[in-house]
């Protein structure tokens, strides 16, 4: 059942409801927006660059990440 036929079957008080709660939702939403990203990491490990290709080096991070290494 879609969300459209289950507001269909509520009464019309619910129904304004969720239309007010969609509302908000996408108002909020709008007001978040995406932030620009932050690029405070940059450099972090330079210090690695001659111990590692960038292939490897991406590994490395994924096993530092979920904690395999």
């Amino acid at each position: 059942m879609s969300v459209e036929e289950m507001v269909k079957m509520l009464p019309e008080d619910l129904q304004q409801e969720v239309r007010d709660f969609v509302q908000f939702l996408l108002e909020r939403g709008a007001k978040r927006g995406r932030a620009p990203l932050k690029l405070e990491w940059e450099g972090a490990i330079e210090n690695l660059r001659d111990s590692y290709t960038s292939v490897q080096l991406q590994h490395k991070v994924s096993e530092w990440r979920i904690g395999d290494s």
